[in-house]
């Protein structure tokens, strides 16, 4: 089996959009990365240990997709109890 975050996989390319704040949706992925099974990346990465969050968008054509986004850490540091 191939490592899915060689530096030229897709995975790793769908990696690097969403650390770097993008959102991607099936269209996306495909026109930027030729990737044409996002879900299967996208389930790749979460196998991998990355927390990446899906929200269902509408399209100009009235279709639902899923719009695909990293969840960052929370940089909110923790608060005390009083």
């Amino acid at each position: 089996m191939s490592d899915i975050l060689h530096p030229d996989s897709q995975a790793a390319a769908i990696l690097k959009h969403l650390q770097a704040g993008g959102a991607i949706t099936p269209l996306l992925a495909l026109e930027k990365f030729g990737c044409m099974r996002l879900g299967a990346r996208i389930l790749d990465l979460k196998h991998k240990g990355h927390v990446i969050t899906s929200t269902p968008v509408k399209t100009d054509t009235g279709k639902i997709i899923a719009e695909y986004r990293l969840q960052q850490p929370d940089s909110t540091p923790p608060t005390l109890p009083s």
